[in-house]
């Protein structure tokens, strides 16, 4: 069975436009390594510039899995030098009900 996710970053000062590439190229690398399901992604931002994604592991072995995988950790390396990975619950629109988030 699937696991769905949302993940959610703060992008660094300055490197706005470097998050947004990464985060695009983030889900087409985990398909590629075969870790998600073909399930559409989402990708959106908050008012505050955060950006939050969803998307579908295969399974929790594969999430479990992916760090291991030199091409994921080395994106994932690249993503953590540009933005942050912040908790969704610290985003102003989590505080609500029905979170909106302008897709991208």
């Amino acid at each position: 069975m699937g696991i769905l996710v949302i993940c959610s970053y703060k992008p660094k000062p300055g490197h706005e436009d470097a998050a947004r590439r990464l985060m695009a190229e983030h889900v087409p690398l985990l398909r590629a390594h075969d870790l998600i399901t073909e399930r559409a992604m989402v990708q959106g931002a908050g008012k505050n510039g955060e950006l939050v994604e969803i998307f579908e592991w295969a399974s929790e072995e594969k999430s479990r899995a992916a760090p291991g995988i030199a091409q994921i950790g080395a994106h994932w390396k690249a993503m953590s030098e540009v933005m942050d990975f912040v908790p969704l619950a610290s985003l102003p629109e989590a505080q609500r009900s029905f979170a909106h988030f302008v897709p991208l």
